[in-house]
């Protein structure tokens, strides 16, 4: 779906969603300021607990990022709107619905459901469930288990104990 979208803003909106498991609110109030190319993390400030934290800037966003700053100079917020001011969360739920109807998924989701692929994803690949609370900024772990549900077939790939001890005879 990213990849089908051709305006380089749009895609790079999406991306840093799905990348870094943003709430679309805490994209919009991203400012050029919170990112650190150096150390390769964003300071997503008061998210949705009222609490600053680091996500980890995607490498394979860093390029993208550069080549978007030069080219929309944006001033004080990362992604503006035409006339400077902050992109608005409504926007960016409409650029997320064009590009479902692009390749015609048709699920009623949405740009929420980023966060949860991200976080989906990453418990997936074996990310201790304390990070993937961290990166979330989840105050509760709860929270964090219940927005992480695994998915059946993930489920089907875990090996009994037993069977690693005596492989199937």
């Amino acid at each position: 779906m990213l990849s089908s979208i051709e305006n380089k803003k749009h895609q790079l909106l999406l991306k840093m969603c799905y990348g870094m498991g943003l709430r679309v609110s805490e994209l919009v109030n991203l400012k050029i300021t919170d990112i650190d190319s150096n150390r390769m993390q964003v300071l997503v400030h008061q998210g949705k607990g009222k609490k600053d934290r680091y996500v980890n800037l995607p490498e394979t966003v860093l390029e993208q990022l550069r080549d978007y700053y030069l080219e929309y100079k944006p001033k004080e917020f990362l992604f503006e709107g035409q006339y400077g001011n902050q992109y608005a969360v409504r926007s960016v739920q409409q650029v997320f619905k064009n590009a479902m109807k692009n390749v015609k998924i048709n699920k009623k989701i949405g740009v929420h459901s980023l966060r949860h692929s991200y976080a989906t994803h990453l418990i997936e690949q074996g990310t201790d469930i304390r990070f993937v609370q961290e990166l979330l900024g989840h105050k509760d772990i709860k929270t964090t288990m219940i927005y992480t549900q695994l998915t059946d077939q993930t489920k089907r790939k875990i090996k009994s104990p037993l069977d690693n001890l005596f492989g199937s005879e």
